[in-house]
């Protein structure tokens, strides 16, 4: 079971980035899907969530408006698309994923830096 995270780096604040998750090794379609951030010192926060179909998510209220998950099942990937970028979005990203029983798959995550 893998998911590799890809697509973080160091951007301007107001500019944009777009993170990618590869799945492989589980039923991918199936799977709830969830981008998660950590700054060191704080605790691991929940940024947005798609459902298996892809037709419903759910965003934390600090990047509503500003962030857009969505999922390919065909190519086991989902994307974050950051928008309106702002330097308290800094963080390690994670990708996750959470079948209906419970079992649970993390990312090694990617660094993303919102500086001038």
């Amino acid at each position: 079971v893998q998911l590799v995270e890809s697509g973080g780096g160091l951007v301007q604040p107001g500019g944009s980035l777009r993170l990618s998750c590869a799945a492989s090794g589980f039923t991918f379609s199936s799977y709830v899907i969830s981008w998660y951030r950590q700054v060191p010192g704080k605790e691991r926060e929940l940024v947005a969530t798609i459902f298996s179909s892809g037709g419903s998510t759910t965003y934390a209220d600090s990047v509503k408006g500003r962030f857009t998950i969505s999922r390919d099942n065909a190519k086991d990937t989902v994307t974050l698309q950051m928008n309106s970028l702002k330097p308290e979005d800094t963080a390690v990203y994670y990708c996750h994923a959470r079948s209906e029983l419970g079992r649970r798959y993390w990312g090694q995550g990617t660094q993303v830096t919102v500086s001038s």
